[in-house]
């Protein structure tokens, strides 16, 4: 399974804390960063942002908040974010001081990395819930896209893919085709066929992605439509 299923969660939940601990490091790996954009925007320093973030996957475990998850109550990304925000105001009233580490073996977050992909934000006009969202969807697409080509991949066909990556969510002219076709030593009619392929398995894997984070298979494409809409936010 893709680490954004909500199987993972539920994984999470169940009373075998080190199967517990293992599905939250693998959460952990995947979520990290619009989580902890979330908090840089609300005004938290990089060393505060991301022992926040570490701190509230253990708060995820610790307080048991993941056995009373049920996934037919939404979706993942709104279940994550409310949860933080609790866990954020709860930290805040407290006033206490985070200690890094703690006792699950989670992933370790690069304060580095961190703070240079959020020197690369969108400024201030994105506000914490718009950024969070617009890092959740650069998120799922990178697992498609990085599942996409493992696929390409294992067929012999990962020089196809890189050629073609840009124009799954770009436009195409003839002049593109023609070029590719030359590179790979192909006619521009049998590119066109495989980008057109390619467009259509990467929209199958974007919806099986989606499914795993939503309740019902009627909010996929409603689903996709935001997560779109979030990546198109402009000022």
């Amino acid at each position: 399974f893709s680490a954004t299923h909500w199987s993972l969660v539920l994984q999470a939940g169940q009373t075998d804390l080190a199967g517990a601990a293992a599905a939250l490091e693998r959460l952990c790996r995947t979520y990290w960063y619009p989580l902890y954009a979330f908090i840089r925007r609300r005004g938290s320093s990089p060393h505060a942002a991301e022992d926040l973030t570490q701190a509230f996957f253990e708060f995820l475990l610790e307080n048991e908040t993941l056995k009373q998850v049920d996934r037919q109550k939404g979706k993942f990304r709104n279940f994550l974010l409310a949860a933080l925000n609790n866990f954020l105001a709860n930290e805040w009233d407290k006033r206490q001081t985070l200690k890094r580490g703690g006792r699950w073996p989670l992933h370790s977050l690069d304060e580095l990395v961190a703070g240079g992909l959020y020197l690369h934000e969108p400024v201030e006009w994105l506000t914490p819930e718009k950024l969070f969202e617009r890092q959740w969807a650069l998120v799922l697409l990178k697992q498609v896209f990085a599942r996409l080509h493992q696929e390409y991949l294992a067929s012999g066909k990962g020089a196809l893919f890189v050629k073609l990556e840009p124009a799954l969510t770009g436009e195409v002219t003839a002049g593109d085709l023609s070029r590719w076709a030359a590179e790979l030593d192909m006619s521009a009619g049998a590119v066109n066929v495989a980008l057109h392929r390619m467009r259509r398995h990467f929209g199958r894997l974007l919806r099986s992605e989606i499914a795993h984070t939503v309740s019902r298979p009627e909010e996929i494409d409603e689903e996709i439509r935001h997560l779109f809409a979030a990546i198109a936010l402009a000022p």
